[in-house]
């Protein structure tokens, strides 16, 4: 064949996107964040997308589309993307339980699983200028009047919301009377806390650790079953309330991909998270690397949605 007939014919498979990663150095991924900037789903997917032009992918850009628990994120990128070997979704927990209480026309088997990254947990803050000061005041106040206690975190169905009501109900609180406003990204959630426009804010650790450690939130619970190494806050289970959650964050590619398609995103992203940049990631906001592919992540995103299903009927949510 002659050089010229191979390069054209190359170029034309580039175009198409039918070249496998790993002969299209300079292929341009684009990273659907169904959130807006600030939150834990924007962190993980900028620090991964840093990771995989680490790796050798190219060039990524970067679609942030927050509301809905990621719904709406994953709306687009479901009818958009079909097919493209180029396309990733950043996705977690949080969306998981958006689509079981938010039941949009839109779900996960609409696109491909590719890979779970990290796991965290939730921590629970107060603004530095509360009157409350530990989850017992927030407790008692909730007793008393379960409407005064906002609880501000991320969308509805995110496992901040659902560890409220968990409190709620192992306080004899109705999880229903529970007052939770949903932000559609970080950003918009710690601006409630730090202006006191709200009463207790939850997330991952890694969204308000700047601001814990600066003491313009003051921690006062986390949701792991012992205290986190590195991290002087209480868990929910030693101050007596059995609330134990855990969020986790991972990543989605187009419908219609092909299996070696899908082999090589895989392989890309495994290939990152080797990568210095995702181990200062990792440090830096206190993840805990959870790495999972293939068929295995495939079923534990099943079983995430019987369990959290559970866990929401369980504490009144539906």
């Amino acid at each position: 064949m002659r050089r010229d007939t191979f390069l054209r014919g190359l170029a034309a498979l580039a175009a198409a996107g039918t070249l496998p990663l790993s002969a299209r150095a300079a292929a341009n991924l684009k990273m659907m964040i169904p959130a807006n900037p600030g939150g834990g789903w924007d962190t993980t997917g900028r620090a991964i997308g840093k990771s995989l032009q680490e790796a050798g992918a190219g060039s990524v850009s970067y679609d942030n589309k927050g509301g809905a628990a990621g719904a709406i994120g994953l709306a687009q990128f479901a009818a958009s993307t079909k097919g493209d070997p180029n396309a990733l979704m950043a996705m977690g927990a949080v969306m998981v339980g958006g689509i079981i209480t938010g039941k949009p026309p839109v779900s996960l088997s609409q696109v491909t699983p590719l890979a779970r990254l990290t796991s965290e947990y939730n921590v629970f803050v107060l603004p530095a200028g509360s009157p409350l000061k530990t989850m017992k005041d927030v407790v008692d106040q909730l007793k008393k009047d379960p409407g005064s206690v906002k609880w501000g975190g991320g969308s509805r169905g995110s496992t901040e919301h659902i560890a409220a009501a968990m409190l709620a109900r192992e306080v004899g609180v109705d999880p229903a009377k529970i007052n939770y406003v949903a932000f559609r990204g970080g950003g918009e959630a710690i601006a409630a806390i730090l202006g006191g426009n709200v009463t207790v804010g939850g997330s991952g650790y890694s969204e308000f650790s700047e601001y814990i450690t600066t003491g313009k939130m003051k921690a006062i619970a986390v949701t792991s079953e012992t205290r986190i190494k590195g991290i002087d806050v209480p868990t929910m289970k030693e101050q007596g309330y059995n609330v134990v959650i855990g969020n986790w964050r991972g990543l989605y590619g187009a419908a219609g991909i092909t299996p070696a398609q899908r082999k090589e995103l895989t392989d890309l992203i495994v290939k990152a998270t080797k990568t210095k940049s995702w181990a200062e990631a990792l440090e830096k906001n206190n993840w805990t690397p959870a790495l999972m592919t293939g068929a295995d992540f495939e079923k534990f995103v099943d079983d995430e949605f019987a369990s959290l299903r559970a866990v929401m009927h369980k504490s009144g949510m539906i």
